[in-house]
């Protein structure tokens, strides 16, 4: 089990490495985000309560298509340079492996977009005091995403331009996370009880965690083949 441990850390160190020397692609989804959630208080009313009624819907909305995103590269390039072959080779578990790489995705997409989020939330004029429960919800929300993502990137890499196609798997899957989320961003900001539509992000989560390494390693598998 060490050894397994092991690469895993391994891995999640490199693709850290490696995407800290390409900043631009680390960048691309935390800009998209703000310019999101920027250009819908210039659309709507500047009122503080029209905008906090719509601040919900525009955070969730903005962090699904974000993330989407990355979530393009979560495979590709390791596909490309042979990387993905090697670990299937390497006596590794597969399955271990490609659950190291999407811990790392959530760690460089998920993690700083959930960071991000009480900005966005303050620009739509939110109390400080809901900012805890919304970086909570869409830190939750974005690990079941990234575990979603994983699957649909594992389906479409080898596929050339499978960036539409990936969108179009992964976004109805998606759209439980997109109401829950929402639901406990909107309680969240109103002051109310936020554990109904918290323990439902967790239990998708949780099934993430369980059943998509799994279909994901499955997945890469026969994109190899």
């Amino acid at each position: 089990m060490s050894d397994a441990w092991q690469a895993a850390k391994l891995v999640i160190e490199r693709d850290l490495r490696l995407a800290f020397r390409n900043r631009g692609q680390l960048l691309h989804p935390l800009l998209f985000f703000a310019i999101v959630t920027t250009l819908f208080p210039l659309a709507l009313s500047p009122e503080p309560s029209r905008l906090r009624d719509v601040a919900p819907a525009v955070l969730w909305v903005g962090a699904l298509l974000s993330s989407l995103l990355a979530i393009e590269f979560l495979f590709r390039e390791d596909a490309q340079d042979g990387t993905l072959e090697q670990y299937a080779l390497s006596g590794r578990s597969l399955t271990w492996l490609l659950f190291a790489k999407t811990v790392s995705h959530w760690l460089l997409a998920g993690l700083p977009l959930a960071l991000m989020s009480p900005v966005a939330a303050y620009g739509l004029a939110v109390s400080p005091d809901a900012m805890p429960g919304i970086i909570g919800s869409v830190a939750l929300g974005t690990i079941a995403l990234s575990l979603l993502g994983a699957v649909s990137a594992g389906l479409t890499i080898g596929i050339k331009r499978g960036g539409a196609l990936l969108s179009l798997l992964t976004l109805p899957l998606a759209v439980p996370l997109l109401i829950f989320g929402a639901q406990a961003t909107a309680r969240a900001i109103e002051g109310g009880n936020m554990a109904a539509p918290m323990y439902f992000l967790g239990a998708f989560a949780v099934l993430g965690i369980t059943l998509a390494p799994l279909a994901a390693a499955a997945a890469v598998r026969i994109s190899m083949e």
